[in-house]
């Protein structure tokens, strides 16, 4: 059977990627599976400098998710590509790198270092980061925002395949996929964290030192879905689908509704073979249901909904 699928110009072997921010730099999972069983690690995100991140607390489980302020720490890109990409570069498995900035210079800088580093497969841009030329407005949150940084990272990249990272804390996230569509983008990955709080009664305190914090896990998969759902509903570009994806059941309903790849977050923290075990997963639904090309499956709500 093959699980293989096509995002762009990437060929992946399996649709099961990990997200950005809950695999490290991939090298720490090493011990718990075999990365080559992955279709793709998508790397701790990247910036020009190294960042330190926010004080601790950090992380903070929430009844059917996990809710953190991590601050984007990060070794810089320079030293991933020094000390972390040479080992990575072993294994028969992409690794999407995740860039990140708070001008569009940076987001240039980080992506140019990258498309000419050998052993770099993608470039994934999480434009969920405060433009600080602009008055500290994300650029998740204008679709020309994220249109202008797409379209600026595009040129220095070359033909590297190229992710566009989306936020759903707008109002309509249809315009955002446009938007990366029209500046050159050859995917986006649906969705970032939602934005959350939570406090502690005993201490009238927040549980995280920055206050808010970005919300995965399984609280947030029928939000994502819906997201997603639109998306692929109204624009012609590749969706990986990202949200609460637990097993292999919630992976497959991600592809129903027509992405063509998925990313496993806040299940690694549970489970350091999750990604593994979804793979697995997917390849018996195929077996049970005769499927012999998961590309084929890809859309099946869709597909049922306008017929």
């Amino acid at each position: 059977m093959d699980l293989s699928v096509q995002i762009g110009p990437l060929r992946l072997k399996n649709p099961v990627m990990t997200a950005s921010g809950t695999f490290g730099y991939g090298l720490e999972f090493a011990d718990y599976l075999d990365l080559n069983a992955l279709g793709a690690i998508v790397v701790k995100g990247l910036s020009l400098q190294p960042r330190p991140g926010n004080a601790p607390p950090r992380i903070y489980e929430t009844a059917a998710g996990m809710l953190n302020a991590i601050g984007l720490q990060n070794v810089g890109v320079e030293e991933f590509v020094t000390t972390k990409l040479p080992a990575l570069r072993q294994y028969d498995t992409p690794i999407i790198a995740n860039a990140l900035g708070n001008t569009i210079e940076e987001y240039t800088e980080v992506c140019r270092v990258l498309a000419h580093t050998e052993g770099i497969a993608a470039v994934e841009i999480n434009v969920s980061c405060p433009n600080v030329k602009e008055g500290g407005i994300h650029f998740a949150t204008e679709p020309a925002q994220t249109g202008r940084v797409t379209e600026a990272v595009r040129r220095v990249m070359g033909d590297m395949p190229l992710i566009v990272k989306l936020s759903p804390n707008v109002t309509h996230i249809v315009p955002f996929a446009r938007a990366c569509r029209a500046a050159g983008a050859d995917a986006v990955s649906l969705v970032n964290t939602f934005v959350g709080i939570a406090i502690d009664l005993d201490t009238m305190r927040p549980r995280l030192s920055n206050l808010t914090g970005g919300l995965s896990g399984p609280a947030i998969k029928p939000l994502a879905q819906r997201l997603v759902w639109e998306v692929c509903r109204d624009v012609d570009i590749p969706v990986i689908g990202i949200g609460g994806i637990m097993n292999a059941t919630d992976a497959l309903e991600y592809m129903a509704l027509g992405a063509v790849a998925v990313q496993v977050g806040t299940a690694n923290f549970i489970r350091p073979d999750a990604a593994r075990q979804i793979v697995a997963g997917m390849a018996d639904f195929c077996a049970a249901r005769g499927i012999t090309r998961l590309e084929n499956f890809i859309g099946a709500f869709l597909r049922r909904e306008t017929s």
